[in-house]
């Protein structure tokens, strides 16, 4: 009979988790999703106010500008989604350029939107800063920071201690789970938190980033000739801290050339 109690524990817990699953925009991808909407907002304000805190922001009116001219645009288009494809967000946007030669970017919950001056000699032009900014405002809308800390908590605590943090105070979890917010969206990579994407996450934010910029007025398959540049800097005997979470650029710019029909059905030159 003491057996009892646990069980309905057990039970309870598997309950919880197939009622967290939700529905990745466009992949269709099954998604476990133990922290809520507003919890992964707040987690990723609290982020953003520490980046903000810590890293050198960048005073060249020119190069805020054109951080802010395409993060606008890619904005908008994420707040007007083409047909089902993902609900609007309503996000309170910002966006902020770090003075650091680092070739890293991201999108905290709630549209807070970073891009360090180490990447812009990569991506070179607007279209090509819209692949990156694209590609992390997916990430974003996919909600997949709230996603990867979801899989780290049922991993780390089973399914009946993962339902049981359900009903914890969010101001206890956001404390507890702010470095994985953090390093779940890529700011990790700063602060030296290890969690990267996973790889069917980051290819998800390419194929959802390549319909955001074509959305924004910027042509998709920039994302190509992006990407390949992204390959020939990644030649050194270590990668950078922002290309190492993500897939073979081979395999990831052939998936681009395959989705790109896909995207360019959105395109619209402004």
């Amino acid at each position: 009979m003491r057996s009892l109690p646990i069980l309905c524990a057990v039970v309870c817990a598997l309950g919880a988790l197939l009622a967290a699953c939700e529905t990745a925009p466009v992949t269709g991808r099954s998604q476990l999703m133990l922290v809520g909407e507003s919890e992964e907002r707040q987690m990723g304000l609290q982020a953003y106010r520490e980046v903000l805190a810590k890293e050198p922001l960048s005073h060249d009116a020119k190069t805020n500008a054109l951080v802010e001219k395409v993060g606008r645009r890619i904005a908008a288009a994420a707040e007007r989604p083409p047909g089902e494809l993902w609900q609007a967000p309503r996000f309170r946007w910002e966006f902020k350029t770090v003075d650091k030669n680092e070739p890293n970017a991201f999108c905290l919950p709630g549209g807070k939107v970073v891009v360090y001056t180490g990447i812009l000699p990569i991506t070179r032009t607007e279209a090509g800063l819209a692949v990156v900014i694209g590609h992390e405002v997916a990430h974003a809308l996919a909600h997949h920071g709230a996603e990867r800390m979801s899989n780290q908590m049922a991993a780390q605590v089973g399914a009946t201690a993962a339902a049981v943090a359900l009903s914890a105070t969010v101001t206890g979890r956001s404390r507890a789970y702010l470095p994985a917010m953090m390093a779940a969206v890529g700011a990790g990579a700063t602060y030296g938190y290890v969690l990267p994407m996973s790889r069917s996450q980051e290819s998800e934010a390419d194929r959802i980033g390549l319909i955001l910029m074509a959305m924004a007025g910027y042509d998709p398959r920039e994302a190509v000739t992006v990407w390949e540049r992204m390959r020939a800097a990644n030649t050194g005997p270590r990668k950078a801290e922002w290309l190492s979470t993500h897939p073979a650029d081979t395999t990831r710019i052939a998936d681009i050339r395959r989705w790109l029909p896909e995207a360019m059905k959105y395109y619209r030159p402004q």
